[in-house]
């Protein structure tokens, strides 16, 4: 069983943004793919808050399976026990960009599934297609729930979560800026070999079953590795008024 709240009212600064009313009525769903370090979390939560939109995590409910399966004993290398881990799960994901909030069971693991053991074995279950497969279902569920109304962020949700979405964006950068923004996210509590771990090793393991490098077509790709946070924001924002109107 999986539910999400619906969107909650912004802050100020969402509030008065010219594109809280942007497309008010009609469905606006604005996918956004990326590697590991593109921004993509921060920047598709802050669009979501001026949109006056939902906000899905996708990235988050592989890592609330990855903690249920370590936490259980399940081998991540047995797939029919991941992909059973995966449908059976009892999952809550916030999809209001002003809360971040999982659990599982009830249980709050908004904080845990951002730990280093979960980072290094994520891979093994957005790699295990059943369990793809379930999560891709409960994604467009929660899609569906917002009304359509949805900045969602994830590998696939350009090409396979979303495909008809209104905006579809691929999120890149250098692998220099990447790393680097990894690095400042956690806080410096992480070595350069656990970064690389958890950015270039995880995006190449992921990239066997889901192609997030290249833009398909009819996406917009979008390089910030010159940007900071609030260009990037704002690029985006352009998009989806370009790309939407």
């Amino acid at each position: 069983m999986q539910t999400s709240d619906a969107a909650e009212p912004a802050g100020e600064a969402a509030a008065s943004s010219p594109y809280s009313g942007f497309r008010l009525g009609k469905s606006l769903v604005v996918a956004i793919d990326g590697p590991s370090g593109s921004g993509k979390s921060s920047v598709s939560r802050e669009v979501a808050r001026r949109l006056r939109a939902a906000y899905l995590d996708t990235g988050a409910m592989y890592r609330a399976v990855t903690l249920h399966c370590i936490a259980t004993g399940i081998d991540l290398e047995d797939r029919v026990a991941v992909e059973a881990a995966a449908r059976s799960i009892e999952l809550f994901i916030s999809t209001s960009p002003d809360r971040e909030s999982v659990t599982i069971s009830g249980d709050d693991v908004t904080a845990a599934i951002r730990e280093p053991e979960v980072s290094s074995a994520v891979s093994a279950v957005a790699t295990t297609m059943g369990a793809r497969a379930e999560l891709i279902r409960r994604q467009r569920a929660l899609i569906a729930g917002a009304g359509h109304r949805i900045v969602a962020e994830g590998r696939d949700i350009t090409t396979v979560v979303a495909p008809d979405a209104e905006v579809r964006i691929l999120l890149t950068a250098s692998e220099e800026a990447r790393l680097r923004r990894r690095g400042d996210q956690l806080g410096g509590t992480q070595s350069e070999a656990q970064l690389k771990q958890q950015v270039t090793e995880r995006d190449a393991k992921d990239s066997t079953v889901v192609d997030f490098q290249q833009a398909a077509d009819g996406v917009v790709t979008l390089d910030s590795s010159d940007l900071d946070f609030e260009q990037t924001v704002a690029a985006v924002l352009g998009i989806v008024r370009t790309v939407a109107h």
